[in-house]
């Protein structure tokens, strides 16, 4: 039960940054780039208070290298939740981490049975259908950029697997990262929007649906198995797609709900033998 508990709870949280964003952006009029500043900001404090906290010190840790990989998915995330809803964008990220990490695999050497083959052209085969153009088509700006935040997730993934305790090298990561969204938040300045509402959602982003969030689900992975670790995942676009519907009044179209069995249904036969992917912070 309480791994149950704590696996929920994690889901929840990273299907919440999905609505927080699109609430933010579509609600308030904070721009994306002070928008995501503030996310990292405070997932940064958020991860730093809970590593002093838990491991009674501090020490350097994770890389410049791998925060760059975070900032490139944040800034990308908030800029595409411009125009997305939260189901397609959910979707479209859950498919571009999981894609990115299978590629992965395949060019070092893993290898894949015919059913995961299948798997990975049905899902290949769900993403061409959902861009198609057409009226319920997504925008294809945001869409690209929810794709490119996708496999910069998916690169910080990787990246991540050998950095050691992962809450610290987060936490690391993300103080990096700082340095670079606050160049990004100068470099726009003239575009500069803030909004009271707007500050609060990414705080909350940033803080809870990311820096609590992240900590709880590595609080549950060691007693997952590999495959319950990362088709649970599968969860996290139908859980932001509802959230879009109850809280941002978000229609869900034919499209979207076909494209969906099929992208994420070849994910869950692609990753049913032993894949662990490490979902979006």
């Amino acid at each position: 039960m309480r791994v149950f508990i704590l696996t929920l709870l994690a889901m929840i949280a990273f299907a919440g940054n999905s609505l927080l964003c699109r609430l933010a952006l579509k609600r308030t009029t904070i721009d994306a780039a002070s928008f995501t500043f503030i996310r990292i900001l405070s997932g940064a404090v958020a991860l730093w208070i809970i590593v002093i906290i838990s491991k009674g010190t501090w020490r350097k840790a994770g890389s410049w290298a791998s925060a760059l990989a975070l900032f490139a998915y944040a800034a990308a995330f908030s800029f595409a939740y411009i125009s997305l809803s939260a189901g397609t964008g959910a979707l479209l990220l859950f498919g571009a981490v999981q894609a990115t990490m299978i590629l992965w695999g395949l060019r070092t050497g893993e290898r894949m049975r015919t059913r995961q083959w299948l798997g990975l052209a049905l899902a290949v085969g769900g993403l061409v259908a959902l861009l198609f153009p057409g009226l319920s088509a997504p925008p294809i700006n945001g869409a690209l950029l929810m794709i490119c935040a996708g496999i910069a997730w998916g690169i910080y993934s990787l990246r991540g697997k050998g950095a050691g305790d992962p809450a610290t090298a987060t936490a690391g990561n993300f103080l990096r990262a700082v340095v670079l969204a606050t160049g990004l938040s100068m470099a726009l300045l003239p575009w500069l929007k803030l909004d009271r509402g707007g500050i609060g959602y990414a705080i909350f982003s940033g803080a809870i649906a990311s820096g609590v969030g992240y900590v709880i689900w590595y609080s549950a992975l060691p007693e997952l198995k590999a495959a319950s670790a990362a088709t649970v995942q599968l969860s996290v676009p139908v859980l932001a797609a509802t959230g879009g519907i109850l809280f941002l009044g978000e229609p869900i179209t034919l499209r979207f709900l076909l494209a969906s069995l099929a992208l994420l249904g070849g994910i869950a036969l692609v990753v049913a033998k032993n894949t662990q992917v490490v979902p979006p912070d």
